[in-house]
């Protein structure tokens, strides 16, 4: 058993504080964009997407990923408290992203992005679901420092106790979800990714059907947020959002069946 005792503030220098969260924001974004720019030059040599899309791309990624990620947490989680506390919503330090907002978000922002610069969308797509595993990770390791997310309570005998949310023996299921969803899906994805080398889009297919697996998996070793509680008998809304891409992904596999997009070789 361990009792969490961790700050999530790095550093408090009394005006601006430096938090964890944060940091792992940034440092997921960073050695995504470096990891990035690497596959481009490494497996696209003669595809019109090319390393410095990504530099151009960064600051979309941003956009996308911390808007969708604050409105989707904001519609999806806890919509009736924002609409009393709206400036509430602008305060991103305390926590509060959604993942499935963040992703829509990232979407919308890539398509956009690809028709303005006339480069191919899964192409992109697809070097996103090869890095998207190592935000995850910082992630869900931010969770863990934050003592938020926590799990159901255990006997197990790497249990956690997470005093600022009560004296209970829990799951480490921030732990969990920093392993499946960042770790074992970043090798998954990479391995499909550099192994395919003539069709497109099923590394982007295969990053969301097993994020919304994975995600799926860790909603049972986790405790529903306090403030919805279940939506129905042991299924939470997390469960419900990957349930829907989990559809969205087989979507996507048909379209990419379909269309049988292949790279340039």
């Amino acid at each position: 058993m361990f009792v969490h005792s961790f700050n999530p503030i790095l550093f408090d220098f009394g005006i601006i504080a430096i938090r964890w969260y944060s940091l792992a924001y940034i440092f997921g974004i960073i050695l995504g964009l470096s990891y990035g720019k690497y596959l481009i030059r490494k497996f696209y040599f003669h595809e019109n997407v090319k390393p410095h899309h990504l530099d151009d791309f960064l600051i979309w990624i941003v956009l996308g990923i911390i808007l969708g990620g604050r409105l989707g947490y904001v519609i999806f989680y806890n919509l009736q408290f924002y609409l009393q506390n709206p400036l509430d919503i602008f305060k991103i330090w305390s926590g509060g992203m959604s993942f499935h907002g963040g992703m829509i978000g990232l979407i919308i922002a890539t398509a956009f992005f690809v028709k303005k610069n006339n480069i191919s969308f899964w192409l992109l797509t697809d070097v996103l679901a090869c890095v998207a595993p190592i935000g995850l990770f910082f992630g869900r390791i931010a969770n863990f420092i934050n003592g938020e997310l926590v799990g159901k309570p255990t006997d197990i005998a790497w249990s956690v106790i997470f005093p600022m949310y009560d004296n209970v023996a829990r799951h480490p299921s921030q732990l969990y979800e920093a392993l499946l969803e960042g770790l074992v899906l970043f090798i998954v994805v990479n391995q499909i990714f550099k192994k395919n080398t003539t069709r497109i889009g099923y590394p982007s297919f295969l990053f969301l059907f097993l994020y919304s697996f994975f995600r799926i998996c860790a909603e049972f070793f986790r405790e529903p947020d306090q403030h919805i509680g279940y939506v129905f008998p042991n299924i939470s809304l997390g469960i419900i959002l990957s349930f829907i891409t989990i559809v969205l992904s087989f979507v996507i596999l048909i379209k990419i069946n379909k269309n049988d997009f292949k790279k340039n070789n």
